[in-house]
């Protein structure tokens, strides 16, 4: 891949970053300590689940739009419902119409929020792909933008904002651990760390990894979609875009059971008192189960993307 280009760059992450500061929150990072984790080393949460709507998504979905001619129709787009929830926002935020297309396995309470925010919703298809098609076609009849939740510049540019600052905050970051659906968050975080010597490794669940199919396939495949972080990790096949930026990063990948997820969810609970999501936890569920062993002196972030979820599914 070195004689490749890279598509999106550190200066237009760092463009990213003055066009969305002031309007997205710069989330904090907060060391557990390594007896949070039970490892040694000093590894730090990237506490993205405070972001506005309650994951990483409106860095991308900002970015995007306000880099883009925006419609009197508004914004479109298809959603498992934390992308959904960030374009309905931005929409709002620009007084623009705002119409988002979700799967049947979108969680009641992501969709309400989205409804709430002023967006018209469709639930429609079992899946995230299902409701991608619904939107393609619905987009070709009002004109809307389009706003895709991971495949494009734009939104990976917006998602890499994050890695800008855990570089900012955390200087000395050896590796860091992020979530894959589609690929907008980690390839924004690849695309920020490419050359640096920082690690980046994706976490998948074991029933949606697409990243890791293509891994081992040697370019995106569709891969079936299950499990707990079906509704946030939930992308049949990674993005083109997401893919090259990966594999141009060297990214690593690994996979972590339902289970490891949802410990690292009653974890976060008990020790933190942290409403995180499936997908928002499946990052740290790999150092929980041992899935990834940092070494004695390796300086680790850990990416908390969403917490989208019934609180009583994590709290009983």
């Amino acid at each position: 891949m070195d004689n490749e280009t890279q598509a999106v760059t550190r200066v237009d992450i760092e463009v990213a970053a003055s066009l969305i500061a002031g309007a997205v929150r710069r989330t904090p990072m907060l060391d557990g300590g390594a007896e949070f984790f039970g490892t040694s080393g000093q590894v730090v949460n990237k506490l993205e689940l405070l972001q506005h709507t309650g994951s990483f998504k409106p860095r991308g979905a900002l970015h995007r739009a306000l880099t883009s001619d925006v419609p009197d129709s508004g914004l479109i787009a298809a959603s498992g419902g934390n992308h959904g929830l960030a374009v309905a926002w931005v929409a709002q935020r620009l007084g623009v119409p705002g119409e988002i297309f979700v799967p049947e396995v979108s969680p009641p309470a992501k969709v309400d929020k989205i409804r709430k925010l002023g967006a018209t919703v469709h639930v429609t298809g079992a899946l995230y792909d299902d409701a991608l098609a619904a939107c393609r076609t619905r987009q070709l009849e009002t004109g809307a933008l389009d706003i895709h939740a991971y495949d494009h510049d734009g939104t990976i540019a917006g998602a890499g904002t994050i890695g800008l600052e855990i570089e900012e905050d955390l200087p000395d970051v050896d590796t860091v651990l992020v979530s894959l659906g589609g690929g907008g968050l980690s390839s924004g975080i690849a695309a920020w760390f490419d050359g640096t010597g920082t690690k980046v490794v994706v976490v998948e669940p074991e029933t949606s990894c697409c990243f890791s199919a293509a891994m081992q396939a040697g370019e995106p495949v569709d891969v079936t979609v299950a499990g707990v972080a079906a509704d946030s990790l939930g992308a049949r096949r990674i993005g083109e875009t997401n893919w090259d930026a990966l594999r141009h990063a060297n990214a690593l990948s690994i996979t972590v059971a339902d289970d490891a997820i949802r410990d690292a969810q009653r974890r976060f609970w008990s020790s933190m008192q942290l409403v995180v999501e499936p997908g928002g936890a499946t990052a740290a569920a790999a150092l929980w189960s041992g899935v990834y062993v940092p070494a004695a002196n390796e300086t680790v972030a850990v990416i908390v993307c969403g917490a989208n979820c019934d609180p009583a599914s994590v709290t009983t």
